[in-house]
């Protein structure tokens, strides 16, 4: 049974005043690409840096005091931990969280601060679920998942209310989705009374369980998980958002890595957000026109901002790469003075940025005389870069 307007309603009124109202930012770029007026709904801006707490609040919120005095356990790599936490904190319940050991320590430190006992276990969420369901089992407190309950896809729901608030001539509404309790809440709030709007759920193509559990008519774990986005990084969709989703969805739809990180980019230069790759994987649909027909206006959902540092870096790198801004060419040189330099002074001469240069006589394939260089570069584009390309196999730099 789908959830209904009602229980939405109690779920705005009970999140008053406890949750933010997320602002939405027009944007321009975004514009330009889909030809059509776009805004993003800034979840990244949400209280804990992502939509989690709103259904996490208020599930816990709805328990019963002997189950609040047993407190609450959650698995979680990252999001709905900080949500679990700080949501358990504000109602005054005890909190336990399991995250894998190689979570991403800004966000086992953020768990902690928000005042959950966090423990370690296990390599993959899968592993810290099965702690979590034991610690439940064994103590009695109550197991808060992050997407397969009703009462969460309820709280995520006031996402799509504040959307038709803030936008009433949405067309088009893009959101990430992982387990699906987002997506399956947003639609739960908008079809019934914009049956007109086009609900579309974007999933990492490295990590994509629901084209095929969709197509097989029930959840069906995705075989791979390999992706940057690991906010969206779910191997088994929910029953519950299942239902949701198949009823009131439009389409679900993929972005690869590049796409990803290219959004990403595109979102701290010219809108000035941060967003991790999950929360930008509905701006990489759009900008891949991976979406396909879009209707009237359409709102993106920026569905989470919570990225290690270490991570950006190396996000941010591949977005570059992936736009065309950042070249690496690996060049052969005389091994004599003057080699090396005859190289950098062509790259300048081509507009390039050096970055980085690697030198290394014992490369495989060189003959004697010869070095192998390994440079990186700062381009204006895929046009710049194949022209510095064809540049240096001109001049015999590359092999």
């Amino acid at each position: 049974m789908l959830i209904t307007a009602s229980e939405i309603a109690d779920a705005v009124t009970e999140l008053r005043g406890v949750m933010r109202r997320t602002p939405m930012v027009a944007s321009r770029v975004l514009s330009e690409r889909a030809d059509r007026e776009v805004w993003l709904k800034c979840e990244n801006l949400q209280r804990t840096g992502s939509f989690k707490p709103r259904g996490a609040y208020y599930r816990i919120s709805r328990l019963n005091p002997a189950e609040r005095e047993r407190g609450v356990v959650a698995a979680s790599a990252g999001n709905h931990a900080q949500g679990v936490a700080w949501s358990a904190s504000r109602l005054g319940i005890s909190s336990r969280v399991y995250m894998p050991v190689g979570a991403a320590l800004p966000k086992i430190a953020a768990t902690r601060a928000y005042g959950a006992e966090v423990e370690l276990v296990g390599a993959t969420i899968d592993e810290s679920l099965v702690a979590a369901r034991e610690f439940a089992e064994r103590t009695g407190a109550v197991l808060i998942h992050p997407f397969d309950h009703r009462d969460i896809v309820i709280g995520q729901a006031t996402v799509g209310v504040e959307i038709c608030e803030q936008m009433p001539d949405v067309g088009t509404i893009v959101v990430p989705l992982g387990g699906g309790g987002l997506l399956a809440g947003i639609a739960a709030a908008v079809k019934p009374v914009r049956p007109d709007v086009r609900i579309i759920g974007v999933q990492a193509a490295e990590a994509a369980a629901w084209p095929q559990s969709l197509a097989a008519g029930s959840p069906t774990a995705a075989a791979r998980m390999a992706t940057m986005a690991d906010g969206i990084a779910v191997a088994l969709p929910g029953e519950v958002p299942f239902a949701h989703v198949t009823e009131l969805v439009d389409d679900v739809v993929t972005v690869n890595e590049d796409a990803l990180a290219t959004a990403l980019l595109l979102m701290l230069e010219r809108a000035k957000l941060l967003v991790e790759p999950a929360g930008a994987a509905g701006v990489a649909a759009v900008v891949e026109g991976a979406c396909g027909q879009l209707s009237g206006p359409v709102c993106v959902v920026a569905s989470g901002g919570n990225i290690d540092p270490l991570v950006l870096s190396h996000v941010t790198t591949t977005g570059l790469s992936a736009a065309g801004r950042f070249l690496t060419v690996t060049a052969t040189v005389p091994d004599r003075p003057g080699g090396l330099i005859s190289l950098l002074e062509m790259l300048r001469d081509q507009g390039a940025s050096v970055v980085d240069v690697v030198h290394s006589r014992v490369a495989e394939g060189l003959a004697l005389g010869q070095v192998q260089v390994t440079v990186s570069a700062e381009t204006r584009g895929p046009d710049h870069q194949a022209t510095v390309r064809e540049a240096l196999a001109q001049a015999g730099f590359l092999r």
